[in-house]
């Protein structure tokens, strides 16, 4: 297994259409002279399983062929080992391939990428942050956007990026201050009412919402972008900047930059890369240079 790197599919990511794109990716490992083993787990749980045991094993490297949800899986495997990663992007939104300034729109040039980079062993470290035993590359979301995020998992309709859009109208409704309680780098417990805090410890979320447009993935630290009390209408008018990275200049809007955050509400749920990490409390921290990234050519 060691002269193999294990290719990690989502046949589902990127509308279902993401196996038929992988193989472009596959050929063309294969045709730099990479020895591709692939690895399609029946659920979550099971490839997270394998890929671990890729891991263990000694592959050569992981390759996370799909979405954000690909990428976050394949992260729990290889983060704080010398396994590097490889992403394809295959998915709708693939904020943390974007961030990392990968193609994604091109599974024959990303694999391409991947096989250079293998065969010439370059890789760079990237900041990762944690949350307990959870590894995320790009944003931990906690007030409102972890409502609209829960939303738009639980729909089928429609597809990609607007089905977000669509959960951010839905949960307009119930739309209310929350009554936060975060700790900075060790300091005292600041008491606030905020819509949202959202942790980043890269820049973009929900495919393409630049909620912390600072971040950066090398600098050690976390942005912690502040959204406070806010109406409707006002949410509403600032939204669209978010893909833009420009609703920071706005007076509700507040970012912080720390290595540690710790965060309390009552009664809400974090979501990491997309993904649940259960109920608040929740305390975040930067790992810096926690993952191993093969990188394209400079």
């Amino acid at each position: 297994m060691a002269d193999d790197v294990t290719f990690l599919l989502n046949p589902a990511a990127g509308r279902g259409r993401a196996a038929a794109r992988a193989r472009a990716a596959v050929e063309a490992l294969r045709a730099a002279g990479t020895a591709v083993r692939t690895v399609v787990g029946h659920d979550a749980r099971d490839a997270l399983r394998r890929a671990r045991e890729a891991v263990a094993g000694g592959t050569r490297a992981v390759i996370a062929a799909g979405g954000d949800g690909m990428v976050s899986l394949a992260l729990q495997a290889t983060a704080a080992t010398s396994t590097p990663l490889g992403i394809v992007p295959l998915g709708t939104g693939n904020d943390f391939a974007r961030a990392c300034g990968l193609p994604v729109r091109d599974p024959a040039a990303a694999g391409r990428a991947v096989a250079a980079a293998i065969a010439a062993d370059r890789w760079r470290p990237v900041d990762l942050g944690r949350v307990g035993e959870v590894w995320f590359g790009s944003v931990l979301a906690s007030g409102f956007d972890a409502r609209v995020n829960d939303r738009g998992n639980r729909m089928r309709r429609p597809r990609g990026r607007l089905r977000y859009d669509v959960a951010l109208v839905a949960e307009l409704a119930g739309l209310r201050p929350l009554p936060y309680r975060m700790r900075v780098d060790g300091g005292p417990w600041e008491e606030f009412r905020a819509t949202l805090v959202a942790v980043g410890n890269g820049p973009a979320y929900g495919g393409g919402m630049r909620i912390c447009p600072d971040a950066r993935l090398d600098d050690g630290l976390l942005d912690i972008t502040v959204v406070g009390p806010c109406t409707r209408r006002t949410l509403v008018g600032v939204f669209p900047r978010v893909y833009r990275g420009t609703h920071t200049a706005h007076p509700a809007v507040t970012v912080r930059r720390a290595r540690e955050v710790a965060l309390d509400v009552p009664d809400a749920h974090g979501y990491a890369d997309g993904e649940p990490i259960g109920p608040l409390p929740v305390s975040a921290v930067c790992v810096p240079g926690a993952l191993r990234l093969l990188v394209p050519q400079p």
